[in-house]
């Protein structure tokens, strides 16, 4: 479909925010087959950004556009009860994006990580900023979590209740104060312009994370190792991130990965058989860890190395958050 007959990247609604008529506009087209999902693929990240922008979690809003197909107005509205109306500084500073094709004025980079933590970023691909959130908003965090899927942290009889918003160990919970606070550490923040070495980088509105123990009757769903990331080599720079909100062992679904495949993913690729799928090999044989962390321990790595959880097989649950950081014009 030519890109002529799309919304303009600058027509705005009652919201005055660029580009959300014309993401309306490319899901709408897409949900009614007139055009193909990965035309405008190059928008992604951009959408990703609106969406953010707006405290929004891409899964929900993809859900809500496709389940219900609104007019434009309609979604404006479900925008604003779903997260309120966007402060003007956020929508001038997307709408910049637009009208300054993405040539943001940068300011010093801050230097949070040292040299020491520097070495050990190059060397494995991930790095654990310590007390990056304070214990006590990851406790309120918790009992947010806990009060959302209805359930009782000291009670394991209701640790595994289905609740429409649990997804396997994952919990379809976007918008909330206490999510948004931990989001806009400036801690986190400052580690992720150093990685990137730039400072024109928005937060992601992700969901969190509820792993309770594997019991006879309920087993561990996973995700287990996986990339977020398509293989196409060489795989572009790209950064991840996971905050524990309560201290967390190594058998306790901990977050795991392989440490330093940054370096060896693209001979490792090239040594597979011809046709085989990298994302059904044996990634575990590559040299997975658990990671163990205390609450309000933030983990970043790069995106280029199989990640996921873990079966928990100790007697506490584990409790996180998912947000990154990126730049709006770069695709991950």
């Amino acid at each position: 479909m030519p890109d002529l007959l799309l919304t303009p990247f600058e027509e705005v609604g009652q919201l005055q925010i660029m580009h959300l008529k014309r993401y309306w506009h490319k899901c709408m087209l897409k949900r009614n087959g007139q055009i193909e999902s990965g035309e405008f693929g190059d928008e992604f990240q951009l959408d990703k950004t609106l969406l953010f922008t707006l405290g929004l979690g891409l899964e929900q809003t993809i859900k809500y556009l496709f389940y219900t197909a609104p007019s434009f107005e309609q979604f404006e509205q479900w925008v604003t009860e779903t997260n309120g109306i966007p402060s003007p500084e956020n929508v001038i500073s997307f709408n910049n994006i637009i009208l300054n094709n993405n040539n943001t004025e940068l300011i010093a980079v801050p230097k949070v990580l040292d040299d020491e933590q520097l070495a050990f970023w190059e060397q494995n691909g991930y790095l654990i900023l310590k007390n990056a959130i304070p214990k006590e908003d990851c406790e309120k965090t918790i009992e947010t979590i806990c009060r959302y899927i209805e359930i009782d942290r000291g009670n394991p009889d209701t640790w595994y209740t289905q609740h429409p918003a649990r997804q396997g160990i994952m919990v379809q919970l976007f918008q909330h104060p206490t999510l948004e606070k931990n989001r806009n550490s400036e801690k986190v923040r400052s580690a992720f312009a150093q990685l990137w070495n730039r400072t024109d980088l928005w937060v992601s509105a992700d969901r969190v994370g509820f792993n309770p123990p594997e019991t006879n009757s309920w087993k561990f769903p996973g995700p287990r190792l996986h990339w977020d990331t398509e293989l196409n080599l060489p795989i572009p720079f790209g950064l991840q991130g996971i905050l524990y909100l309560a201290d967390t062992q190594e058998n306790q679904g901990a977050f795991s990965l392989v440490p330093g495949f940054q370096h060896r993913i693209e001979k490792w690729i090239g040594s597979l058989p011809q046709h085989a799928n990298p994302y059904k090999e044996d990634l575990h044989a590559l040299g997975c860890i658990p990671i163990a962390a205390n609450a309000g321990d933030f983990i970043i790595w790069h995106q280029a190395l199989p990640h996921g959880s873990s079966p928990n097989t100790s007697s506490k649950p584990r409790f996180v958050q998912y947000f990154t950081y990126a730049p709006a014009g770069v695709d991950q």
